[in-house]
Protein backbone atom coordinates (compact mmCIF):
# COMPACT_ATOMS: atom_id res chain seq x y z
CA UNK A 1 0.00 0.00 0.00
CA UNK A 2 1.37 3.09 -0.79
CA UNK A 3 1.75 5.86 1.42
CA UNK A 4 -0.54 8.43 0.07
CA UNK A 5 -3.15 5.09 0.07
CA UNK A 6 -2.31 4.82 4.12
CA UNK A 7 -2.90 8.29 5.25
CA UNK A 8 -6.29 8.25 3.19
CA UNK A 9 -7.52 5.12 5.28
CA UNK A 10 -5.81 6.89 8.10
CA UNK A 11 -8.04 10.04 7.37
CA UNK A 12 -11.30 8.00 6.45
CA UNK A 13 -10.59 6.23 10.55
CA UNK A 14 -10.39 9.39 11.96
CA UNK A 15 -13.28 10.58 10.63
CA UNK A 16 -15.19 7.35 11.65
CA UNK A 17 -13.94 7.52 15.35
CA UNK A 18 -14.94 11.69 15.39
CA UNK A 19 -18.64 10.54 13.73
CA UNK A 20 -19.07 7.94 16.63
CA UNK A 21 -17.79 10.48 19.48
CA UNK A 22 -20.13 13.16 18.07
CA UNK A 23 -23.50 10.13 18.28
CA UNK A 24 -21.84 9.80 21.94
CA UNK A 25 -21.77 13.28 22.57
CA UNK A 26 -25.72 13.56 21.39
CA UNK A 27 -27.01 10.37 23.31
CA UNK A 28 -25.68 11.92 25.88
CA UNK A 29 -27.01 15.55 25.61
CA UNK A 30 -30.51 13.42 25.29
CA UNK A 31 -30.08 11.72 28.34
CA UNK A 32 -29.63 14.99 30.15
CA UNK A 33 -32.09 17.26 28.52
CA UNK A 34 -34.04 14.62 30.10
CA UNK A 35 -33.44 15.79 33.63
CA UNK A 36 -33.05 19.71 33.07
CA UNK A 37 -36.30 21.85 33.27
CA UNK A 38 -38.12 24.13 35.07
CA UNK A 39 -40.22 21.36 37.27
CA UNK A 40 -39.52 20.21 40.18
CA UNK A 41 -36.22 21.68 40.19
CA UNK A 42 -35.63 24.96 38.64
CA UNK A 43 -32.96 24.00 36.22
CA UNK A 44 -32.53 20.00 36.85
CA UNK A 45 -34.13 17.49 38.42
CA UNK A 46 -32.58 14.60 40.36
CA UNK A 47 -33.06 11.23 39.31
CA UNK A 48 -33.75 9.92 42.44
CA UNK A 49 -36.37 12.60 42.44
CA UNK A 50 -38.29 10.30 39.60
CA UNK A 51 -38.71 7.14 41.60
CA UNK A 52 -41.56 8.69 43.83
CA UNK A 53 -42.78 11.92 41.88
CA UNK A 54 -45.00 10.71 39.46
CA UNK A 55 -45.61 13.99 38.20
CA UNK A 56 -42.34 14.70 37.36
CA UNK A 57 -42.43 11.33 35.70
CA UNK A 58 -45.39 12.51 32.99
CA UNK A 59 -43.15 15.70 32.75
CA UNK A 60 -40.31 14.12 31.35
CA UNK A 61 -42.04 10.85 29.09
CA UNK A 62 -44.88 12.90 27.47
CA UNK A 63 -43.32 16.65 27.51
CA UNK A 64 -40.04 16.86 27.33
CA UNK A 65 -39.05 13.56 25.66
CA UNK A 66 -40.91 14.51 22.53
CA UNK A 67 -39.69 17.40 22.83
CA UNK A 68 -36.22 16.41 22.77
CA UNK A 69 -36.66 13.88 19.95
CA UNK A 70 -38.17 17.22 17.69
CA UNK A 71 -35.31 19.32 18.74
CA UNK A 72 -32.65 16.29 16.93
CA UNK A 73 -34.94 15.90 13.78
CA UNK A 74 -35.12 19.76 13.64
CA UNK A 75 -31.21 20.30 14.09
CA UNK A 76 -30.27 17.22 11.82
CA UNK A 77 -32.24 18.15 8.87
CA UNK A 78 -31.76 22.07 8.65
CA UNK A 79 -28.14 20.82 8.33
CA UNK A 80 -28.72 18.30 5.91
CA UNK A 81 -30.84 20.20 3.81
CA UNK A 82 -28.28 23.00 3.91
CA UNK A 83 -25.57 21.21 3.19
CA UNK A 84 -27.32 19.82 0.41
CA UNK A 85 -28.36 23.85 -0.74
CA UNK A 86 -24.71 25.02 -0.07
CA UNK A 87 -23.09 22.31 -2.10
CA UNK A 88 -25.47 21.81 -4.97
CA UNK A 89 -25.21 25.80 -5.68
CA UNK A 90 -21.39 25.98 -4.63
CA UNK A 91 -22.58 28.42 -2.50
CA UNK A 92 -21.35 28.80 1.36
CA UNK A 93 -24.40 31.30 2.03
CA UNK A 94 -27.45 29.47 1.23
CA UNK A 95 -29.29 26.95 3.61
CA UNK A 96 -32.81 25.33 4.31
CA UNK A 97 -34.62 28.21 3.65
CA UNK A 98 -33.54 28.77 0.05
CA UNK A 99 -36.05 28.21 -2.81
CA UNK A 100 -38.76 30.24 -1.26
CA UNK A 101 -39.31 27.37 1.62
CA UNK A 102 -39.04 29.10 4.70
CA UNK A 103 -40.91 32.18 3.20
CA UNK A 104 -43.33 29.97 1.88
CA UNK A 105 -43.69 28.48 5.18
CA UNK A 106 -44.19 31.86 7.00
CA UNK A 107 -47.23 32.80 4.41
CA UNK A 108 -49.21 29.52 4.48
CA UNK A 109 -48.79 29.54 8.83
CA UNK A 110 -49.74 33.38 8.18
CA UNK A 111 -52.90 32.75 6.05
CA UNK A 112 -53.62 29.29 8.35
CA UNK A 113 -53.97 32.02 11.21
CA UNK A 114 -56.01 34.85 9.71
CA UNK A 115 -57.62 33.03 7.66
CA UNK A 116 -58.43 29.59 8.03
CA UNK A 117 -59.31 29.67 11.70
CA UNK A 118 -55.91 29.56 13.11
CA UNK A 119 -56.56 25.52 14.76
CA UNK A 120 -52.91 23.82 14.87
CA UNK A 121 -53.65 21.24 11.99
CA UNK A 122 -54.55 24.05 9.73
CA UNK A 123 -51.29 26.36 10.48
CA UNK A 124 -49.15 23.31 10.12
CA UNK A 125 -50.40 21.95 7.03
CA UNK A 126 -50.91 25.33 5.34
CA UNK A 127 -47.29 25.95 5.89
CA UNK A 128 -45.94 22.55 5.03
CA UNK A 129 -48.14 22.74 1.42
CA UNK A 130 -46.80 26.96 0.82
CA UNK A 131 -42.95 25.39 1.84
CA UNK A 132 -43.59 23.00 -1.19
CA UNK A 133 -45.33 25.47 -3.72
CA UNK A 134 -42.12 27.32 -2.97
CA UNK A 135 -39.78 24.53 -4.57
CA UNK A 136 -42.55 23.80 -7.16
CA UNK A 137 -42.41 27.98 -8.35
CA UNK A 138 -39.02 28.16 -7.87
CA UNK A 139 -38.37 25.07 -10.12
CA UNK A 140 -41.00 26.07 -12.70
CA UNK A 141 -39.48 30.25 -12.81
CA UNK A 142 -36.20 28.78 -13.23
CA UNK A 143 -36.92 26.66 -16.54
CA UNK A 144 -38.39 29.50 -18.42
CA UNK A 145 -35.52 31.96 -17.58
CA UNK A 146 -32.42 32.24 -20.20
CA UNK A 147 -29.63 34.08 -18.12
CA UNK A 148 -26.74 31.67 -17.23
CA UNK A 149 -26.73 28.37 -15.88
CA UNK A 150 -29.29 26.21 -14.26
CA UNK A 151 -27.59 26.80 -10.70
CA UNK A 152 -27.99 30.73 -11.44
CA UNK A 153 -31.34 30.58 -12.65
CA UNK A 154 -32.44 28.83 -9.58
CA UNK A 155 -30.92 30.80 -7.77
CA UNK A 156 -32.52 34.14 -8.98
CA UNK A 157 -35.64 32.05 -8.79
CA UNK A 158 -35.71 30.96 -5.08
CA UNK A 159 -34.88 35.10 -4.51
CA UNK A 160 -37.19 36.09 -6.38
CA UNK A 161 -40.38 33.31 -5.10
CA UNK A 162 -39.16 34.32 -1.37
CA UNK A 163 -39.36 38.57 -2.04
CA UNK A 164 -42.93 36.97 -3.39
CA UNK A 165 -43.82 35.16 -0.47
CA UNK A 166 -42.29 38.12 1.80
CA UNK A 167 -44.67 40.45 0.80
CA UNK A 168 -47.46 38.19 0.99
CA UNK A 169 -46.84 37.51 4.52
CA UNK A 170 -46.67 41.61 5.34
CA UNK A 171 -50.10 41.95 3.80
CA UNK A 172 -51.48 39.61 5.83
CA UNK A 173 -49.68 40.49 9.15
CA UNK A 174 -51.38 44.13 8.17
CA UNK A 175 -54.69 42.92 7.95
CA UNK A 176 -54.82 40.48 10.61
CA UNK A 177 -56.07 41.82 14.33
CA UNK A 178 -53.76 43.16 16.21
CA UNK A 179 -55.22 41.96 19.13
CA UNK A 180 -54.82 37.96 18.68
CA UNK A 181 -53.82 37.32 15.13
CA UNK A 182 -51.03 39.13 14.65
CA UNK A 183 -49.25 38.24 18.03
CA UNK A 184 -49.95 34.52 17.22
CA UNK A 185 -48.07 35.51 13.62
CA UNK A 186 -45.78 36.61 15.77
CA UNK A 187 -44.76 33.67 18.11
CA UNK A 188 -45.09 31.44 15.21
CA UNK A 189 -41.91 33.31 13.00
CA UNK A 190 -40.30 33.28 15.86
CA UNK A 191 -40.02 29.37 15.90
CA UNK A 192 -40.31 27.48 19.04
CA UNK A 193 -40.98 23.58 20.23
CA UNK A 194 -43.68 24.59 23.35
CA UNK A 195 -46.54 22.85 21.79
CA UNK A 196 -44.85 19.60 20.58
CA UNK A 197 -46.44 16.20 21.63
CA UNK A 198 -46.43 12.87 20.32
CA UNK A 199 -48.72 13.34 18.17
CA UNK A 200 -46.12 15.42 16.18
CA UNK A 201 -43.33 13.81 16.15
CA UNK A 202 -44.89 11.19 15.09
CA UNK A 203 -46.73 13.31 11.79
CA UNK A 204 -43.42 14.39 10.85
CA UNK A 205 -41.01 10.93 11.29
CA UNK A 206 -42.93 9.71 8.20
CA UNK A 207 -41.57 12.54 6.27
CA UNK A 208 -38.41 13.52 7.86
CA UNK A 209 -36.84 9.86 8.08
CA UNK A 210 -37.45 8.70 4.23
CA UNK A 211 -35.66 12.18 3.28
CA UNK A 212 -32.34 12.17 5.76
CA UNK A 213 -32.27 8.52 4.28
CA UNK A 214 -32.42 9.88 0.44
CA UNK A 215 -29.55 12.34 1.86
CA UNK A 216 -27.61 10.25 3.67
CA UNK A 217 -27.44 7.10 0.92
CA UNK A 218 -27.03 9.78 -1.78
CA UNK A 219 -24.53 11.87 0.15
CA UNK A 220 -21.16 10.39 -1.99
CA UNK A 221 -23.42 12.17 -4.89
CA UNK A 222 -23.01 15.89 -3.62
CA UNK A 223 -19.06 15.59 -4.41
CA UNK A 224 -20.13 15.41 -8.06
CA UNK A 225 -23.08 17.78 -8.17
CA UNK A 226 -21.43 20.28 -6.36
CA UNK A 227 -18.81 20.40 -9.70
CA UNK A 228 -20.43 21.48 -12.63
CA UNK A 229 -22.49 20.13 -15.35
CA UNK A 230 -20.17 18.94 -17.97
CA UNK A 231 -17.51 18.08 -15.67
CA UNK A 232 -20.04 15.81 -13.34
CA UNK A 233 -21.78 14.48 -16.30
CA UNK A 234 -18.65 13.31 -17.70
CA UNK A 235 -18.00 11.37 -14.49
CA UNK A 236 -21.34 9.66 -15.10
CA UNK A 237 -23.63 11.75 -13.13
CA UNK A 238 -26.72 12.53 -14.39
CA UNK A 239 -26.89 16.08 -12.97
CA UNK A 240 -30.78 17.67 -13.35
CA UNK A 241 -32.15 14.23 -12.37
CA UNK A 242 -30.04 13.52 -9.31
CA UNK A 243 -29.93 17.40 -8.22
CA UNK A 244 -33.71 17.38 -8.26
CA UNK A 245 -34.34 14.55 -5.85
CA UNK A 246 -31.64 15.83 -3.47
CA UNK A 247 -33.25 19.36 -3.61
CA UNK A 248 -37.22 17.29 -2.85
CA UNK A 249 -35.71 15.33 -0.21
CA UNK A 250 -34.51 18.40 1.41
CA UNK A 251 -37.00 20.55 0.78
CA UNK A 252 -39.87 17.58 2.07
CA UNK A 253 -37.72 17.02 5.82
CA UNK A 254 -37.38 21.26 6.14
CA UNK A 255 -40.85 21.68 5.25
CA UNK A 256 -42.50 18.75 7.43
CA UNK A 257 -39.87 20.20 10.36
CA UNK A 258 -40.43 24.16 9.86
CA UNK A 259 -44.42 23.49 9.42
CA UNK A 260 -44.19 22.19 13.88
CA UNK A 261 -41.41 24.65 14.96
CA UNK A 262 -41.56 27.82 13.11
CA UNK A 263 -39.08 29.66 11.43
CA UNK A 264 -35.45 28.42 13.03
CA UNK A 265 -32.63 30.43 11.40
CA UNK A 266 -29.18 29.87 11.41
CA UNK A 267 -29.11 26.37 11.10
CA UNK A 268 -28.80 25.10 8.22
CA UNK A 269 -26.40 28.04 7.21
CA UNK A 270 -23.31 27.55 10.14
CA UNK A 271 -23.64 24.10 11.11
CA UNK A 272 -22.56 22.67 7.76
CA UNK A 273 -19.65 24.81 7.95
CA UNK A 274 -18.78 23.57 11.07
CA UNK A 275 -18.97 19.84 9.75
CA UNK A 276 -16.98 20.60 6.85
CA UNK A 277 -14.13 22.01 9.67
CA UNK A 278 -14.43 19.00 11.87
CA UNK A 279 -15.03 16.21 9.68
CA UNK A 280 -13.53 17.86 5.98
CA UNK A 281 -15.22 18.78 2.58
CA UNK A 282 -15.99 14.55 1.75
CA UNK A 283 -20.05 15.44 1.74
CA UNK A 284 -19.27 11.60 2.69
CA UNK A 285 -18.75 12.51 6.34
CA UNK A 286 -19.43 15.75 6.24
CA UNK A 287 -23.43 15.62 5.81
CA UNK A 288 -23.97 12.51 8.60
CA UNK A 289 -21.27 14.57 11.15
CA UNK A 290 -23.71 18.24 9.76
CA UNK A 291 -26.96 16.13 11.08
CA UNK A 292 -25.58 15.25 14.41
CA UNK A 293 -24.10 18.63 15.23
CA UNK A 294 -26.98 20.14 14.00
CA UNK A 295 -29.22 17.64 16.40
CA UNK A 296 -26.79 18.32 19.19
CA UNK A 297 -27.26 22.07 18.14
CA UNK A 298 -30.55 22.80 18.30
CA UNK A 299 -31.09 20.59 21.27
CA UNK A 300 -28.61 22.48 23.44
CA UNK A 301 -30.49 26.01 22.24
CA UNK A 302 -33.73 24.38 23.38
CA UNK A 303 -32.61 23.49 26.54
CA UNK A 304 -31.53 26.90 26.84
CA UNK A 305 -35.08 28.21 25.97
CA UNK A 306 -36.60 26.07 28.39
CA UNK A 307 -34.48 26.41 31.42
CA UNK A 308 -33.12 29.60 31.43
CA UNK A 309 -35.97 32.05 32.06
CA UNK A 310 -39.02 31.45 33.84
CA UNK A 311 -41.09 32.47 30.80
CA UNK A 312 -39.67 30.54 27.77
CA UNK A 313 -37.18 32.33 25.06
CA UNK A 314 -38.48 31.42 21.43
CA UNK A 315 -36.06 29.29 20.29
CA UNK A 316 -35.77 31.17 17.14
CA UNK A 317 -34.08 34.07 18.82
CA UNK A 318 -31.49 31.92 20.23
CA UNK A 319 -30.63 30.03 17.40
CA UNK A 320 -30.38 33.27 15.60
CA UNK A 321 -28.04 34.80 18.00
CA UNK A 322 -25.49 32.25 18.47
CA UNK A 323 -25.37 31.09 14.65
CA UNK A 324 -24.78 35.02 14.13
CA UNK A 325 -21.56 34.68 16.57
CA UNK A 326 -20.18 31.76 14.79
CA UNK A 327 -20.81 33.28 11.18
CA UNK A 328 -18.57 36.19 12.63
CA UNK A 329 -16.22 34.05 13.87
CA UNK A 330 -15.94 31.87 11.02
CA UNK A 331 -15.71 35.21 8.39
CA UNK A 332 -12.87 36.48 10.89
CA UNK A 333 -10.94 33.42 10.59
CA UNK A 334 -11.75 33.45 6.74
CA UNK A 335 -13.27 29.74 6.70
CA UNK A 336 -16.28 30.72 5.54
CA UNK A 337 -16.08 28.66 2.25
CA UNK A 338 -16.55 25.46 0.31
CA UNK A 339 -12.91 23.76 0.33
CA UNK A 340 -13.27 20.87 -2.17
Amino acid sequence: MSAEARAATARAAQFRHRLWGLAGVLLLGMALSLLFGRYPGPYFTPPAVLRDNELARTVILNLRLPRILAAVLLGATLSAAGTTFQLIFRNPLVDAGFLGVSQGAAFGASLGIVFLGGSAATVQGSAALFAFLGLAASYIMAQRLRLGDWVLRLVMAGIGVSAFYAAGTGIIKYLADPLKQLPDITFWLLGGLWAITWEDVLHILPVVVPALAVIYLMRWRLNLLSLRDTTAFSLGALPGRERLVMLVAAVAATAAVVSKAGQIGWVGLIVPHIARRVLGADAQAAVPGGMLLGGLFVLLCDDLARTVLTGEIPLGILTSLIGAVVFFSLLLRNELELKR
